[in-house]
């Protein structure tokens, strides 16, 4: 006569799910969330110069990059086998209509080229907005002749096909227009189709929150506005879910190939959102520069392992439903993992 097991709950001691976990090779094997070098975008800050690389006191660890400098870059992001490079330009000069980004020989197009003669395996993604080409650093035109209002959307619709244009012809190989104006990716994907750039992607920063946690960026991209926000344009963080949702649909009816959330981990939730929502569309998230930073801070003082910590939060984001995530970690990222 066989002995019964001792009385516990249903499926005990049957069901023991430490079974997979008590083995290190054991976890790897039942792993779903898996992250790879090549779901890494890094991105690089490039400013007319030569030899030069200044650090940005709020990102350890990153630069404002000469377009010389920039090679050594993307040379590393190819043998890292990293999935690609985001670009963003900070000009020598800037006015109201943020000139230099409709240049041929712009910051973004000398950038690109050297991109392109370092290494032709790294995708080349390009940021199209006007932040960082603006005196006021808004993301577009302002709406009356003072500057001192809103921005015009309409008008910036414009200016943005132009720039992505200008893109397309140094060579980018995806367009990431970030602004968040009304229409931008149906006017982008229209200059590109008629200026013989159809196969150009479109990465579109479809929603995307005025968050707090973009600080040190604007150190980085010196793009901090001189008047106002940028709540008129940039979703509002306490918006339902589903404005998001909307948003997405928008950019993908208006041509969109790749769409966006930022930042990623305060939006988890719209992540999956769109990811349930959107199941066959390529999805990024942006672990921006707040998030960075902070655990760079607390790393430093011994608070916190900045690996640990790190790989972690990028396996949440993959666990959320990106794909593709943009990460100043990314470098870092792809080394550990190997």
């Amino acid at each position: 006569m066989c002995d019964l097991p001792p009385a516990g709950h249903a499926g005990f001691p049957t069901t023991r799910l430490r079974r997979l976990r008590y083995n290190p090779a054991i976890r790897r094997l039942v792993a779903s969330t898996r992250l790879a070098p090549a779901q890494l975008i890094l991105p690089l800050f490039v400013r007319p110069g030569e030899n030069l690389v200044r650090p940005i006191a709020s990102m350890p660890g990153h630069a404002q990059l000469s377009p010389d400098r920039l090679a050594d870059e993307i040379s590393q992001a190819a043998e890292l086998g990293l999935g690609g490079v985001i670009l963003f330009g900070i000009p020598d000069k800037k006015d109201r209509a943020g000139s230099d980004a409709l240049s041929a020989s712009g910051i973004i197009p000398q950038a690109i080229r050297v991109a392109k003669r370092a290494s032709h395996d790294v995708p080349i993604i390009t940021d199209l907005c006007f932040c960082e080409y603006t005196d006021h650093g808004q993301c577009g035109v302002p709406s009356d002749a003072t500057g001192r209002t809103d921005v015009d959307n309409d008008a910036t619709l414009e200016l943005l096909a132009q720039q992505a244009v200008v893109h397309a012809r140094a060579g980018a190989d995806v367009i990431a227009p970030s602004g968040m104006m009304d229409g931008m990716v149906g006017a982008i994907r229209a200059a590109l189709d008629h200026a013989g750039f159809s196969h150009v992607p479109i990465l579109s920063y479809a929603a995307k929150y005025a968050s707090n946690f973009y600080g040190p960026f604007r150190e980085a991209a010196e793009s901090a506005p001189q008047f106002g926000n940028r709540r008129g344009y940039q979703m509002d963080p306490a918006a339902a879910a589903e404005q998001a949702l909307r948003e997405v649909e928008l950019d993908l009816a208006e041509g969109a190939d790749m769409v966006m959330v930022k930042p990623a981990l305060p939006y988890l939730d719209i992540l999956r959102r769109v990811r349930e929502r959107f199941p066959g569309v390529p999805l990024a998230a942006y672990q921006v520069s707040g998030e960075y930073a902070m655990v760079k801070a607390a790393a430093e003082r011994g608070w916190l392992d900045e690996q640990a910590i790190a790989l972690e939060t990028l396996t949440a984001i993959r666990r959320a439903g990106a794909e593709i995530i943009l990460t100043y970690w990314a470098k870092d990222a792809a080394r550990w993992l190997a």
